[in-house]
């Protein structure tokens, strides 16, 4: 395992939670940023507290984070969603989840990638979503997911020549506290998910973290500017989505 340090936004539950605590398991220390601290016990978990959706306050910490640690992996997880059907869906709400999903994440790149090109190696994987190929109701969603798919090619494209691995984990439906809220066990929307779903279960964070994991690892560096969907089969269907 290459030495250097992950950070991971967005790490205070779900699908971030789960990277983290898999990261710190492999033996890697942990950088987190979001507003609140992971609820996660570990001698080598730090927290860097951060308003992902305040750009200048995000391009303070990525700087303080950058000048205090040799950044060598990062995921970039964090997001938001704002559902609503096309004639509801605001600019402000397009900006608010552009922002956290797409400024944020291209914050921390810009942070960190000086010291991987220094290095000659480093491992960027960013969160996307199933619904960026397109799902009812998430207009602002899937527009700020697609895009994060389009900013992995492209930093792929001018990072690969100095050992840096860009690419994206794009889940489907997964089970999380937040997800749960609107899908409760034995309602009729999580029975309609599932059964969209081919191997007719909702994927855990655990399924996601795995992943991550395998395109952060140090042999994994003829693997960049991919989307690897982790979603049950859903983006062959067409239905479903995260």
């Amino acid at each position: 395992m290459s030495e250097g340090v992950a950070v991971v936004t967005g790490a205070s539950a779900g699908i971030g939670e789960a990277i983290a605590r898999r990261l710190l398991d492999a033996g890697r220390t942990v950088v987190t940023m979001q507003r609140t601290a992971p609820p996660i016990e570990h001698p080598n978990v730090r927290f860097e507290a951060v308003d992902l959706s305040d750009m200048e306050a995000t391009r303070f910490a990525a700087s303080r984070v950058a000048k205090a640690h040799d950044v060598r992996y990062l995921v970039n997880n964090a997001g938001a969603n704002c559902p609503a059907l096309l004639d509801d869906a605001t600019i402000d709400e397009l900006r608010y989840v552009t922002d956290i999903t797409l400024g944020a994440a291209m914050l921390l790149i810009q942070a960190f990638v000086p010291g991987m090109r220094e290095a000659c190696f480093g491992r960027i994987v960013n969160i996307s979503s199933r619904a960026a190929l397109g799902k009812m109701g998430r207009t602002v969603y899937a527009t700020a997911k697609a895009g994060l798919i389009g900013m992995t090619r492209t930093v792929a494209i001018e990072t690969g020549a100095h050992g840096i691995t860009v690419n994206a984990v794009v889940p489907g439906p997964v089970e999380t506290k937040h997800w749960a809220r609107g899908h409760p066990p034995g309602s009729e929307q999580r029975k309609t998910v599932v059964d969209m779903i081919l191997v007719k279960r909702l994927g855990t964070p655990e399924d996601i973290a795995r992943a991550v994991d395998f395109l952060l690892a140090d042999d994994a560096g003829f693997i960049t500017g991919q989307a690897l969907f982790v979603c049950g089969g859903t983006s062959v269907t067409g239905t479903g989505g995260q």
